[in-house]
């Protein structure tokens, strides 16, 4: 009987840590959410109301009758998909040769790319504006992928090495054996089972993408300008349009919510990848 009570206490404890934990995470976008539907009076007022006294929806009316954001969503979308194929193409084939043929030289890949990661964007965006200028390709869409590509292939690599270290090489052994050569053994028996590791792989890169500022800002004016950039220009005669930028915020959230629920299933295959063997 104590030893029930005492579970049933500690499960009780665990369940409000993790409730808290929601929480703090969850109570920023609910206020952006409950300032974006506020009438524009009430986003202004002192001090601020966390509940809306009325429900408007003239903040999104406002940022769907702009020009700007819907081409700043587009070329947003446009770079992220192309960002996220380009790294998955990179990453997936080269985190599969570092893990299953250890050399020295994967070892040092690996460490190279962590070392990557640990590199200030700001230092590397002064190189990266010249080097896209003496190509041709500030303020392109081009330009930008290679840019987003540069710091989302390390991630990429990573997660994808730490998959693909759960894989057994008696698979890629098995497959040889039945006649398929290296590349066949990884297309058809190795990527199948890594359905979940990729999608992971892929929302985290779609994201880096999706909310990457400081290259934006800095390799892009108005061609190609992505929705952060965007959002952060909205401007009033009173100061910054808290109402607008909040509904812009918003919406822009809506994609990642979309994918990550319809990759849920995948997701969560993949976080568990590994988890139990035997």
């Amino acid at each position: 009987m104590l030893s029930a009570r005492r579970l049933n206490f500690n499960g009780m404890v665990i369940n409000a840590a993790a409730l808290v934990l929601v929480l703090s995470y969850a109570l920023p976008y609910i206020y952006l959410l409950m300032t974006s539907i506020k009438p524009a009076a009430d986003v202004q007022q002192i001090p601020p109301s966390f509940f809306p006294a009325v429900i408007s929806f003239e903040n999104f009316r406002d940022v769907l009758q702009s020009s700007t954001l819907p081409r700043a969503f587009a070329s947003s979308l446009t770079v992220a998909v192309l960002t996220t194929i380009l790294s998955l193409a990179a990453a997936v084939p080269a985190a599969y040769v570092a893990t299953q043929y250890r050399r020295r030289i994967t070892t040092l890949f690996l460490l190279f790319a962590l070392v990557t990661r640990m590199v200030p964007s700001v230092s590397l965006g002064v190189p990266l504006f010249q080097l896209l200028k003496s190509l041709g390709l500030l303020d392109t869409v081009p330009g930008l992928v290679l840019a987003h590509t540069s710091a989302a292939v390390p991630l990429a690599l990573l997660l994808m090495a730490a998959f693909f270290e759960g894989v057994p090489k008696d698979l890629e052994e098995a497959a040889r054996m039945d006649g398929c050569t290296r590349f066949q053994a990884f297309l058809k028996v190795i990527l199948p089972i890594m359905t979940g590791g990729i999608a992971v792989t892929a929302l985290f890169t779609f994201i880096t993408s999706w909310n990457e500022f400081l290259y934006a800002l800095l390799l892009t004016s108005e061609a190609t300008k992505t929705a952060p950039i965007v959002i952060a220009e909205y401007n009033s005669v009173y100061g910054l349009a808290w109402g607008a930028m909040t509904a812009a915020a918003v919406l822009y959230s809506l994609p990642v919510i979309i994918i990550t629920l319809a990759l849920q299933k995948q997701i969560v295959g993949g976080l568990t990848f590994g988890a139990v063997k035997g």
